[in-house]
């Protein structure tokens, strides 16, 4: 191989096939798309623990999905070998929020839409989806799910905390129970007339009643 076959190589060529423009034009929107989620993802986040890398990685997604897409729609050979490179790929990450998968595939759909170069399409739909998730997250949607855990002496405890229960609380759901000789533990789901609390206070000052714990629920039982 002499040093001008270097250069009629078909890897060599393949710089040409590319456009510096359209590579900067993909990315930097995809930059900007994904700074504007990454925004959107920390204003209207409810989670317990905020993560910044979940945040940073949301932009990382975008940047790297459009140049992913902007090397297949290049080449089909290069298209098929990605594919197969990719079903291999496995993560392990738990997603801990229903709403993290949203924002993940926000930011992949922005690097495959703007790696094809459907710029009007991008920038219009991540506007929309934006507002539509700030306008939801900013409403309460239904009352505050509890979780309560009372913790009884007997029978006719477990019966007064119950009725106390009823009166106090808009609804209540008992998730399970617990009986052993030490006593009976109780563990139901509520929903607070007007976020009113107070009602723990009468629970634990009732009498046969050891104690009763109050926390909010996310869909990780407690938080």
């Amino acid at each position: 191989m002499t040093f001008s076959d270097i250069f009629k190589s078909s890897f060599i060529s393949n710089i040409n096939t590319f456009s510096i423009l359209d590579i900067l034009l993909a990315l930097g929107l995809s930059f900007v798309l994904g700074l504007f989620i990454f925004i959107i993802y920390k204003k209207t986040y409810q989670g317990v623990m905020y993560s910044d890398s979940f945040g940073v990685s949301l932009i990382a997604m975008a940047m790297i999905t459009s140049l992913v897409i902007i090397a297949v729609t290049s080449n089909v050979v290069l298209s098929l070998g990605m594919v197969g490179a990719l079903s291999i790929v496995r993560f392990r990450t738990a997603i801990k929020e229903p709403m993290d998968i949203a924002y993940l595939f926000w930011a992949i759909a922005v690097g495959i839409v703007l790696g094809a170069g459907l710029i009007p399409l991008a920038v219009i739909g991540s506007v929309i989806i934006g507002v539509i998730i700030v306008l939801f997250s900013t409403r309460k949607i239904g009352d505050t799910p509890y979780i309560l855990v009372v913790s009884c002496d007997n029978r006719n405890c477990e019966m007064l905390a119950n009725k106390i229960i009823k009166t106090y609380a808009k609804k209540s759901v008992l998730k399970s129970k617990t009986a052993s000789k030490l006593g009976i533990e109780l563990t139901y789901e509520v929903r607070i007339k007007d976020g009113n609390t107070d009602f723990i206070n009468i629970l634990s000052e009732a009498e046969g009643i050891g104690n009763a714990s109050l926390v909010t629920y996310n869909g990780e039982y407690m938080s």
